[in-house]
């Protein structure tokens, strides 16, 4: 099973703005074949250090990962925005 993990740091983490990324990154339950877990989560803490948004994704294997990665609605839809509305962003990907 890999895990990818992104954290999104939003230029303007209003409710609005957090509230309309949370339902994109959700949008993609259903649509993604490869996608066996999906969850996000928003920041309660507000530090200077945290991330406005977390998106845990679970994929049976690397291969399915990458199948995400250039999978349309994922590539075009999701990602696009998430970029557009980021400051920065991280991910972590790993084994378990």
């Amino acid at each position: 099973m890999i895990t990818h993990i992104v954290l999104f740091r939003l230029k303007e983490a209003t409710p609005e703005n957090v509230q309309k990324a949370k339902e994109k990154l959700l949008s993609m339950e259903g649509k993604i074949e490869v996608l066996r877990h999906l969850e996000v989560g928003v920041d309660l803490i507000h530090s200077e250090r945290s991330a406005s948004i977390g998106l845990f994704t679970k994929f049976d294997s690397l291969e399915d990962l990458q199948a995400y990665q250039v999978h349309p609605y994922h590539a075009n839809e999701v990602a696009a925005y998430m970029r557009s509305v980021s400051s920065a962003v991280m991910t972590a990907d790993y084994e378990a």
